[in-house]
């Protein structure tokens, strides 16, 4: 597991066998025992000024705006002869791309997410987010759903239901003849723990990166076989609690999970940037980049 320490842009990266050799203990990740480190202000430029990124909430509408990139909402079809609503954005590329599913936080289909999956197609992936809400609005360019209806309605969400729609979702996109026969999923909160739970489900899923969600139970995590990539603030007791259990189980049946715990970053530190005095944008920094390389490692660029 990797204690991800942030200081003016460089990363130190900890092993618990190397805190021990240097005379200290190993941390525990579910006490928030990290070292710390101040951070100057010029480690936190303005989120929006970094196209490289996704935006911040308060960005997202500004970027899909302007993006050059072509998004649409789409009707997918789901295995039980419903269907539901999805924003797609295809890559401006002349080779087929690989597909990611990006997998929407309690707050479901929301502008920001759309700005997510945006991004993704800039660093030439096909990107589809499914409103996993199930719905029945007609969305019109924003948010289709109150924080407050959104939150109402993922709560009652059965976990079969979810990964289904994930899968419709993956289905869809591969299916399309600019896309190749790959996929991977990314998960935000709420989403992050749909992201690491469709590792489990799904056998032919190439690749999951987990933002701050929780992990599977121990018995769950014997049917992965997707390489996972987990993203963590150091400042998330609660998600972070469930991290190294899980690292253990994944360690011991030969799986491969990558965990990074970005000190000093909150929950949620993608979409709330400038939060954590410049940590929230610092471990953005760190994250994104590592996001993509995951997806071109092991589904191809």
């Amino acid at each position: 597991m990797r204690i991800t320490s942030l200081l003016a842009g460089t990363i130190l990266l900890a092993t618990p066998a190397a805190l021990l050799a240097q005379g200290g203990a190993a941390h525990d990740m579910s006490s928030h025992d990290m070292s710390s480190h101040n951070m100057s202000s010029h480690t936190t430029p303005n989120a929006v000024d970094d196209t490289a990124l996704p935006p911040d909430a308060e960005h997202s509408l500004e970027r899909l705006n302007a993006s050059p990139r072509h998004g649409q909402w789409v009707r997918v079809p789901t295995s039980n002869g419903d269907s539901l609503n999805a924003w797609i954005v295809y890559p401006e590329r002349s080779t087929r791309a690989p597909v990611v599913v990006v997998i929407h936080e309690i707050y479901g289909m929301s502008t920001w997410i759309r700005a997510v999956t945006d991004q993704l197609a800039a660093d030439g992936f096909i990107a589809i987010a499914p409103d996993l809400t199930l719905s029945p609005k007609i969305p019109v360019g924003s948010d289709t759903l109150s924080n407050q209806e959104a939150v109402a309605a993922v709560s009652k969400l059965k976990p079969a239901n979810v990964q289904a729609g994930i899968d419709a979702a993956a289905k869809y996109a591969m299916a399309l003849p600019s896309a190749l026969q790959k996929y991977g999923v990314v998960g935000f909160c709420w989403g992050g723990t749909a992201s690491f739970a469709h590792a489990v489900h799904s056998p032919t899923l190439g690749a999951s990166v987990v933002y701050y969600g929780t992990s599977p139970s121990a018995a769950d995590l014997a049917s992965v076989k997707a390489p996972v990539l987990g993203l963590y603030g150091g400042s998330d007791a609660r998600v972070v609690a469930t991290v190294a259990p899980a690292d253990s189980v994944m360690k011991a049946m030969h799986k491969t999970y990558d965990p990074h715990i970005f000190e000093g970053a909150g929950h949620g530190f993608l979409r709330a940037q400038g939060g954590n005095n410049g940590a929230n944008m610092a471990a953005t920094r760190q994250a994104w980049p590592a996001t993509i390389q995951w997806f071109r490692k092991y589904l191809g660029s």
